[in-house]
């Protein structure tokens, strides 16, 4: 099965539903990039008149959890994957559509290849950078994602 953006805005409607009902979606996934975005609005703010950081968070790990996804589905295997760490940096107040673009995906199927053949499987860092609609940097997420063959 062909992973698309409207599959996984389906995945997070039934699996994932606070993210789906905060507004976060995908919107691009393909061989070199995986976008995500949120707008700010009512449901996902913070006291402070932006978006609350877990909503960010969300939409940054979807970004790089989607790449993690639809490598795992290519390669045909069964592999478990998990988020072990993660840490962020925050720029800009977030308000307005915000943009999480990640570009690690040779990083993701380098990875898969290599926990084909490693019992321990592989640890590697991908890194969600988010933008407003000014482009401008609003924050920084970096996930450690973890790959074992089952």
């Amino acid at each position: 099965m062909k992973l698309t953006p409207s599959k996984i805005n389906l995945f997070l409607f039934t699996k994932l539903p606070s993210a789906w009902l905060c507004g976060v979606r995908l919107k691009i996934i393909n061989e070199k990039i995986c976008i995500t975005t949120v707008t700010h609005k009512w449901i996902n703010q913070n006291p402070f008149q932006s978006m609350y950081f877990a909503v960010q968070a969300m939409a940054a790990e979807l970004s790089t959890g989607a790449i993690v996804m639809k490598e795992i589905n290519d390669s045909g295997e069964k592999i478990s994957m998990l988020v072990q760490e993660n840490s962020s940096s925050f720029h800009k107040k977030a308000k307005g559509k915000i943009t999480f673009t990640c570009e690690d995906v040779d990083l993701v199927k380098e990875n898969i290849k290599n926990c084909l053949s490693n019992p321990e499987g592989q640890k590697f860092w991908m890194t969600s950078i988010a933008k407003n609609d000014k482009d401008e940097k609003v924050s920084i997420f970096k996930f450690q994602w973890t790959v074992r063959k089952k």
